[in-house]
């Protein structure tokens, strides 16, 4: 059973480009897709993801060209790299991983979730 954490949250000014992480504990880290999702007061949606070994990624419509997804598997860590952050983007950000390599895109496709950690935007 894997065990996620978050961290790097925080109040950001639109435009700014913090780095928030992702770390994991309890399993085969290797063995899992990770996908970073977020959830502003509404539907949780999904931000990005990274299979297993690192080499392919994936993105939503809305923050492509803007977030980066990737991951140091010796040290067990996720991270994405925020750009160009828009007060649209504040939302908690949430890691969540999945056995395998398929990278997939709905909430209910991930087994395990952290906490979250809120970024917020301003203007």
């Amino acid at each position: 059973q894997v065990q996620l954490v978050e961290s790097g949250g925080g109040l950001v000014q639109a435009g700014g480009s913090p780095r928030i992480s992702c770390a994991a504990s309890g399993g085969t880290f290797s063995g899992y897709t990770v996908g970073w999702f977020r959830q502003a007061p509404g539907k949780r949606e999904f931000v990005a993801a990274v299979r297993r070994a690192g080499g392919v990624t994936d993105y939503a419509d809305s923050v492509k060209g803007r977030f980066i997804i990737s991951r140091d598997n010796a040290k067990n860590t996720v991270y994405l790299q925020m750009n160009s952050l828009k007060p649209d983007d504040t939302a908690v950000y949430y890691c969540a991983a999945r056995p395998g390599y398929r990278i997939l895109m709905g909430e209910s496709d991930y087994d395990y979730w952290g906490q979250g950690t809120q970024v917020t935007v301003s203007s």
